[in-house]
C-alpha cells in the first residue's frame, strides 16, 4: 500500500480512538486520507473485494476511484487489509495525507463522512426497531419457548456486534450514536422482560 503525504506527513502521536479520547477529536484536530484504487476492471471481484473493505473501514467514496477516510490510527489496519485485497487483484492503493487548503474542502470532507455514519446509525436504529416490535408481538401472543428465546439472545448479540463496529468509527460523536445507544438498551430490557416470562412460563 503506497503512501504520501500532499501537505504533511500523518501524525506519529496520534492515540487509537477510544472512548477515553473521543472527546478531544474535533475537526481540527484530526486530517484526511484521500485513497487511491487502481485495480483492473477483470476479473472484478478484486475490486468489489476492495470497495467491501473500505466501505466497512468507514471509508467514503467522493469520486470514482476516490474515498475519503480521517487520519486516525482506528482505521489503519482496515486500510491494510484493502491495500492486500488490492495488490491480490493486481492493483494498487494508495493512501494520501490530505490537507484541504480552505474551510470548504474540510467541510466536504467531513459532511461526505457524517452523511455515511448518519445512514448507517438510521438502519441501525431502524433495526433496533424491529427487534422491540418482534419481542413485543411474541409477547402478545404468549409465546414463550426456549427456542424463540435463544433467536432473540442471537439477534440482540448481532445488535451489540453492530454497534460496537459503528461506534468504532464514530470519531464525530454523532448526536444519533447517542440515540443509538438509548435504542440498544431498549432492546437489552425488552429481552430482559421476555426472558423472565419465558423461565416463569416454562419453569414455574
Amino acid at each position: 500500500m503506497a503512501r504520501s503525504s500532499l501537505v504533511a506527513s500523518h501524525p506519529a502521536g496520534l492515540v487509537t480512538v477510544t472512548n477515553d479520547t473521543f472527546d478531544t477529536v474535533t475537526m481540527e484536530s484530526f486530517g484526511w486520507l484521500v485513497i487511491l484504487v487502481q485495480i483492473p476492471a477483470q476479473p472484478s471481484r478484486h475490486r468489489v473485494a476492495v470497495w467491501r473493505e473500505l466501505r466497512r473501514s468507514g471509508a467514503v467514496p467522493v469520486s470514482h476511484g476516490t474515498w475519503v477516510l480521517p487520519a486516525l490510527p482506528a482505521f489503519e489496519s482496515a486500510l491494510a487489509r484493502a491495500g492486500e485485497l488490492a495488490e491480490r487483484g493486481s492493483g494498487t492503493l494508495t493512501v494520501v495525507d490530505a490537507s484541504p487548503r480552505d474551510e470548504a474542502g474540510t467541510v466536504l470532507f467531513r459532511e461526505a463522512f457524517a452523511a455515511a455514519r448518519d445512514e448507517e446509525w438510521t438502519e441501525f436504529i431502524a433495526d433496533c426497531g424491529k427487534f422491540e416490535d418482534e419481542i413485543a408481538r411474541e409477547i402478545a401472543k404468549s409465546k414463550f419457548t426456549f427456542g424463540e428465546l435463544e433467536e432473540e439472545e442471537q439477534s440482540l448479540e448481532r445488535l451489540r456486534r453492530w454497534y460496537r463496529e459503528l461506534k468504532s468509527r464514530d470519531v464525530l460523536r454523532l448526536p444519533q450514536a447517542d440515540m443509538a445507544q438509548d435504542h440498544l438498551s431498549r432492546c437489552v430490557s425488552a429481552l430482559e422482560s421476555d426472558a423472565q416470562q419465558v423461565y416463569e412460563t416454562i419453569l414455574p
